[in-house]
């Protein structure tokens, strides 16, 4: 997405990502004809400052040697899915700010925006993309982290694609994934075909709302979230027919016992909850074959598998 002019060093993404009060570092190396691999997957608590414990790793970990890469947080950017505007590409970007100028509280003229096409064998008889916006201070601000640190930042990137890089590996050919993420700050639900992100809902449940230890909170939160899922996939077979769907797969922490057992009896799909061992070499970090590790670290493993070809320019 957002990106930095620094040199490339070690092969691979580092990616360096906040989660709550922790720090998580994911390098992955990707490899044609070969499963992705993890070299390494560390937390690391945020003692002072996130500036403090950026400068702390800088050194325990060589941060400098790597080509680096973190994500948005989710309430400091927008992503809208849009109509492609019907003006020459070179004037897509100016376009999507007018037509966009109505939905964000900042100046777009001076914004930082990204495009995401939605390829046209998906998108149906409107082609559309996502536009994803973030004010220029905060885009900034985030960059500034790393430049006080003295870290190599590249890229700065969105949850969206993150997931969409984890949902790509388990697709099935020609076939779409639906995937669904739930940390304890809320969801994502994404639908993917052929490696591409074709629709993305936020969700507005967590992992923790599932565990309330009040039995009748827990079932709201439950129909609710039942309730959007059937939602998404309704829509999704409206606009996206031509796709067929091959099942959803959920990462959820911290975990929710029974939830995919509870999901299956709800929706048409079949429901598998995340495993990467088939997909990607764990040979490094051995306690990735639990998956309740995976699932808590889906978003940094998503990060650092985004390749060069995802570098977009901003405008």
């Amino acid at each position: 997405m957002f990106g930095n002019g620094w040199g490339r060093r070690k092969a691979g993404w580092l990616a360096v990502v906040t989660q709550g009060r922790q720090l998580t570092l994911a390098h992955v190396i990707r490899g044609p004809g070969v499963r992705p691999e993890i070299c390494l997957l560390e937390s690391f608590l945020i003692e002072k400052s996130e500036l403090e414990a950026l400068q702390r790793l800088r050194s325990a970990r060589d941060l400098k040697s790597y080509a680096c890469t973190t994500l948005m947080p989710p309430d400091e950017y927008d992503i809208a899915q849009i109509d492609t505007p019907k003006v020459p590409r070179e004037e897509r970007k100016a376009a999507l700010r007018w037509a966009l100028k109505a939905n964000v509280d900042y100046p777009l003229e001076s914004a930082c925006l990204d495009v995401i096409d939605i390829p046209l064998d998906a998108a149906g008889s409107q082609p559309s993309v996502f536009a994803v916006t973030a004010a220029e201070a905060r885009v900034r601000t985030r960059a500034a982290l790393f430049d006080a640190a003295r870290i190599p930042l590249l890229a700065i990137d969105i949850a969206e694609l993150a997931q969409r890089n984890v949902a790509a590996l388990l697709e099935e050919k020609n076939r779409g994934l639906m995937f669904m993420r739930l940390d304890e700050a809320g969801g994502l639900l994404t639908l993917t075909f052929r490696g591409e992100l074709i629709a993305a809902r936020r969700i507005d449940v967590s992992a923790l709302d599932l565990a309330d230890a009040d039995a009748e909170r827990c079932a709201q939160r439950m129909e609710r979230l039942v309730l959007e899922l059937q939602r998404s996939l309704d829509n999704f077979d409206r606009q996206y027919s031509s796709i067929s769907i091959s099942r959803l797969v959920i990462a959820v922490s911290p975990p929710v016992d029974g939830l995919a057992a509870a999901l299956k009896e709800s929706i048409n799909l079949p429901v598998r909850e995340m495993d990467l061992s088939s997909v990607m070499d764990f040979s490094a970090i051995p306690e990735l074959r639990d998956t309740r590790h995976q699932a808590r670290n889906v978003l940094a493993i998503g990060a650092a598998l985004r390749t060069t070809g995802d570098n977009v320019e901003v405008a």
